[in-house]
């Protein structure tokens, strides 16, 4: 346990190291950005002087070279604070990332039990029937759900399944104006959360069919059969559970693609989360909340690729992290 520690300490002070280098990258692309920050705080509509425009500008430190005004916002994460959102009543960024946070986790956490319970199950029928019928089904399906982006997958499948079917519910989390309910719930989480997994089931399936091949040709596979064990103990008990640490890795490295895919279903479907936030803020160019958003999501990914790394060890017992 202490040689597990001392690796998770490591691995946070990397993630910490990779949270600063993301908060540069983010605040010097959103500096080369075309346009002026200062517009996001002008009311169009009102006339504003050059002197005003100046006063505004020294007032915000935004009159200040990159670095001074890089170091002053790092200096106020530090304490918590990531500043205003400049959209509607200028709330303060961090509540407003949090509050959106749930939903994203609720419509990832949907997609990836999905893709991990479909493309583990897909994989290992593959390569039980290998060359077969069943196995040529998943691969031609796997291939189409890689080929799919997360994009084309939400608008087709809002068209045939909202729009032309109606069989789900066309955006939103909720019902408006309809008390909540698990079942309005599910039934709002469902379409977005099958469609966020259809990349990761196809490569899940594929690593899971690939590993289980090399598995099921090992001799000690044979020796359980020759034992009269039976064939879904073999598959289960055996096979499975020694393929499953490439499939584990391949989980974990999806989940930043996972964030990514997100953005696009959120937007696509109107769900509540920090995609849809984003994407509002980046049109509006509200910078503290896309920098808060961003590191929020950064620490997100970190700590789930460590707990990845941590599961390694359960599932099979001769690694020892550290």
């Amino acid at each position: 346990m202490p040689r597990t520690l001392r690796y998770a300490g490591r691995r946070l002070l990397a993630g910490a190291a990779m949270l600063l280098a993301l908060s540069v990258l983010v605040f010097l692309l959103l500096r080369a950005a075309p346009g002026d920050p200062v517009d996001a705080f002008v009311n169009p509509s009102v006339a504003m002087s050059p002197q005003d425009m100046t006063a505004l500008r020294e007032r915000l430190g935004l009159d200040q070279p990159l670095p001074v005004q890089y170091l002053a916002w790092l200096a106020q994460a530090f304490r918590g604070e990531f500043g205003y959102s400049l959209q509607g009543t200028g709330e303060p960024v961090l509540p407003l990332v949090i509050s959106r946070l749930g939903p994203t986790l609720l419509l990832m956490a949907t997609g990836l039990s999905l893709a991990i319970v479909l493309g583990i199950s897909g994989g290992v029928a593959g390569a039980v029937r290998r060359n077969g019928a069943v196995d040529l089904g998943l691969s031609v399906l796997a291939f189409l759900g890689i080929s799919s982006p997360a994009f084309l997958s939400a608008l087709l499948g809002l068209y045939v399944f909202s729009v032309r079917l109606g069989v789900a519910p066309s955006g939103g989390m909720l019902t408006p104006g309809v008390p909540f309910a698990l079942g309005d719930l599910a039934a709002h989480l469902l379409l977005p959360g099958l469609l966020l997994s259809v990349g990761h089931t196809a490569l899940i399936m594929r690593y899971t069919r690939s590993a289980m091949l090399e598995v099921l040709n090992q001799d000690y596979i044979r020796t359980a059969r020759a034992k009269g064990a039976r064939e879904i103990s073999v598959i289960a008990r055996h096979a499975l559970r020694n393929a499953l640490l490439p499939v584990v890795t391949l989980i974990g490295s999806t989940i930043g693609i996972a964030v990514g895919g997100a953005v696009f279903i959120e937007s696509v479907f109107n769900w509540p989360g920090m995609g849809l936030m984003m994407v509002t803020a980046v049109r509006a160019r509200d910078y503290p909340v896309i920098m808060g958003a961003a590191l929020v999501i950064g620490a997100f990914v970190i700590v789930l690729n460590l707990l990845t790394d941590l599961a390694y060890a359960v599932i099979d017992p001769r690694i020892r992290v550290g």
